[in-house]
């Protein structure tokens, strides 16, 4: 089932091109047309404080094309045939997960690419690579909520909704600015995002800036950056492949 979503890819390459290339253009905007007026709370250049944000957010951005993907299958009846097949209920939609995965660890490579020639220069290697896991484990769980809500979207519409979401949710975060300079109860929100925690764990572990300030989750970031991205992928594979079943009834 994955090598069927590759395939795919390898024949028409624009979609994954695209999806990579945004979060550089997103990356080069916020450096050098806003990073100017941004401060760091605690101190710090603003273009080490914002590229483990932008890491973390490019892990939230697509799930709609996942969520789309899922959609068009149904409405083509390809879903229908593939629940035929002698096969496993979950393993159409892991195969769609692994070869989501598969593609957002090339856009993260690519963007952290565009990020070291633009001068940011991670901690140590040790640190980085742990820093990649529990970006694309953020990935993993996200993938999966856009799983389950392509199963259960009737109407591709409900796809552009969701893209719309997506936006104040990510934003919504300390990717741009710390936590500690919003209002106080948005400065709580923000802290509490599950975007969040990744973000300032992955900061740590790069050696960037992490702003001063903050409360519970922000002392336990590592814990959260953990945590949530695990009982969001629990809770959503289960409900997916539930979904899956529960549509040959």
């Amino acid at each position: 089932m994955a090598g069927r979503d590759v395939a795919h890819w390898r024949r028409q390459p624009a979609a994954v091109l695209v999806g990579a290339l945004f979060p550089v253009l997103l990356l080069l905007m916020f450096t050098y047309l806003l990073g100017g007026g941004m401060v760091v709370p605690g101190g710090g250049d603003y273009r080490d404080f914002l590229v483990p944000g932008m890491l973390a957010l490019s892990m939230v951005f697509g799930v709609e094309a996942t969520m789309t993907a899922v959609v068009t299958d149904t409405a083509r009846g390809i879903t229908d045939r593939f629940r035929s097949l002698p096969m496993a209920p979950s393993a159409v939609v892991a195969g769609r997960c692994l070869a989501d995965m598969a593609a957002s660890l090339v856009g993260l490579l690519v963007l952290m690419a565009a990020a070291l020639a633009i001068g940011w220069r991670p901690a140590g290697v040790g640190s980085s690579l742990a820093a990649v896991g529990l970006l694309l484990l953020l990935r993993l769980a996200f993938l999966w909520i856009g799983i389950h809500l392509g199963l259960l979207a009737r109407d591709p519409s409900m796809v552009v909704a969701v893209q719309i979401l997506v936006w104040p949710f990510a934003f919504l975060s300390n990717a741009f600015v710390a936590a500690s300079s919003m209002p106080g109860w948005l400065s709580s929100v923000a802290e509490w995002n599950p975007v969040a925690g990744t973000v300032t764990a992955v900061r740590e572990l790069f050696g960037s800036p992490v702003g001063t300030g903050g409360g519970w989750a922000t002392e336990h970031a590592t814990l959260l950056a953990v945590g949530w991205p695990v009982v969001l992928t629990v809770v959503f594979a289960t409900l997916s492949v539930r979904r899956f079943q529960a549509l040959s009834r």
